[in-house]
């Protein structure tokens, strides 16, 4: 981007004559480029009371009435304090040359000392400063004109917003970072530029709910950081690797950060209008029609496919990371709200998507086993299965994980377990006066007979007694349990009872 004029802009006047008294390598660094905001000319001891900052002086010397080293050195040193940023000797006016004390009293101070021949009238100097700030000031409307009708067009391309906030960095040649709503990064140009900081200091604008600029500085670097929406309705935060924007860029900015609320504004709508969509397509799927969502979304995932429930706080999280991921090569998907959470449907063979998805959102997510879209109704069932039965924590839990744990494991509710508790209560009562509880009992031998098809032979070597201590045992059992166990149904309830009550 243009710069602000400076004393090396100026000294490069080739109509002016201006030439640097001393070498630039005896400056401090960045002296001569020192923005310059005026030029102004005095003869006074001490001009300061009428200086502004950043402004270069000019003088004939008709103050320096004797050759008096302290009395350049305080000169000198009164304009440094003022902010001067260079000083310009007419010579050949009253002084023949640059007098040697202003010289030494300058090189001391690091202030830029220049000498004006006597053919170039101060008013000439000043009036070539004057045209490098219009030119500066018009070079600046030109860049910005130019950059917004830039920013104009790219908000017309696929993914507005993103491309936008792209065309931005690059117009300003810096880093340009978009966090959301949630405080994470979504967009940035050129990639890797964020810093903690920075992003630290977004949530904690976002968490302050007001609209809001802000500069932060880290180490060298500085960022300014802006809102977008509304107080009370903010929609992210967008960040610039600038700490010091000039009018022309602030007004830039702006206009970019009202297209985004704009735009995230409207995105929102019809987010909320896909929504309801969604939630009327995913009662078709539940029907285990497909016509109705094939008719109005053009495609789904091809199937078989799996279905999945992300519930959990972070649920909402799941349609901004599927949406941040699209045209990255994301597996097709279909998303839609519910009661239970987040129900995403994605080919069985993308499946592993859905594990990357839980560990960068943090999320809980149920997924079934694959089915076509005939058993979408079974297949959601599943996920709900599956995700209830996860607990906490983030990760997946796969329907068909556990499904083959039996279908006992189904039936153990709360209930069950009384029952099958209360049922098998007589036969602990007397293993625990007969102190055989657990191995040697009456119960845990029951078990392992079970467990042996009711074989006494394996059974009893299984625990290592003999084929008939384990036969006094079963009929003893029998007796306290009021159970002919010679029978397959009284065998099966047993079974369930005991399964159902060690779970």
């Amino acid at each position: 981007m243009d710069q602000q004029p400076t004393v090396r802009a100026l000294l490069a006047r080739r109509d002016l004559h201006l030439s640097l008294v001393g070498a630039e390598a005896d400056l401090p660094a960045g002296a001569l480029d020192r923005p310059l905001r005026w030029v102004h000319n005095s003869d006074l001891t001490d001009p300061t009371p009428f200086l502004a900052d950043d402004l270069a002086l000019l003088t004939t010397g008709t103050q320096f009435v004797d050759d008096d080293p302290a009395a350049a050195t305080a000169y000198v040193r009164r304009l440094v304090d003022r902010g001067v940023v260079g000083l310009g000797f007419g010579t050949e006016v009253h002084r023949t040359g640059v007098p040697a004390e202003l010289v030494e009293a300058c090189a001391d101070a690091g202030l830029p000392l220049f000498a004006v021949p006597y053919g170039t009238p101060f008013i000439a100097v000043a009036r070539a400063h004057s045209e490098a700030i219009a030119a500066q000031v018009y070079a600046r409307r030109t860049w910005a004109l130019e950059t917004q009708r830039a920013l104009s067009i790219a908000a017309l391309r696929p993914r507005g917003l993103d491309s936008t906030l792209t065309e931005l960095a690059r117009r300003l040649d810096c880093w340009v970072g978009m966090y959301d709503a949630a405080g994470q990064l979504a967009h940035e140009h050129p990639a890797g530029g964020s810093a903690p900081e920075v992003a630290e200091a977004a949530s904690e604008l976002l968490a302050r709910g007001g609209s809001a600029n802000r500069v932060v500085e880290h180490g060298r670097a500085a960022h300014t950081l802006l809102t977008v929406g509304r107080a009370g309705h903010l929609r992210g935060v967008v960040a610039i690797a600038n700490g010091s924007l000039d009018p022309e860029t602030r007004s830039v900015v702006t206009s970019v950060i009202a297209m985004a609320g704009l735009a995230l504004e409207q995105s929102e709508q019809l987010a909320r209008s896909r929504r309801r969509l969604h939630r009327q397509v995913l009662a078709s799927l539940l029907a285990d029609d497909p016509t109705l969502a094939r008719r109005v979304l053009g495609a789904l995932p091809q199937a078989p496919v799996v279905v999945a429930i992300a519930g959990g706080e972070r649920s909402g999280a799941v349609s901004e990371w599927w949406e941040r991921r699209r045209g990255e090569g994301t597996p097709a998907v279909f998303l839609a709200d519910s009661d239970d959470g987040v129900v995403m449907c994605v080919a069985a063979a993308d499946a592993a998507v859905l594990d990357e998805l839980a560990d960068r959102v943090g999320v809980r997510i149920g997924v079934s086993a694959p089915e076509e879209y005939a058993g979408f109704s079974r297949a959601h069932a599943q996920a709900l299965t599956a995700l209830r039965r996860a607990g906490t924590g983030a990760g997946t839990a796969r329907y068909a994980d556990d499904a083959g744990a039996s279908v006992l494991a189904a039936f153990a509710t709360d209930e069950a377990r009384l029952i099958a508790a209360s049922r098998l209560a007589p036969l602990r009562r007397y293993d625990a006066r007969d102190g055989h509880e657990g191995e040697g009992g009456l119960e845990q031998s029951l078990r392992v007979w079970l467990e042996h098809d009711a074989r006494l032979e394996s059974a009893a070597a299984a625990l290592g007694v003999h084929r008939h201590t384990l036969r006094t045992r079963i009929a003893q059992a029998s007796s306290i349990l009021g159970m002919d166990l010679g029978s397959f149904p009284a065998r099966a309830e047993l079974w369930a009872t005991l399964r159902t009550a060690a779970e």
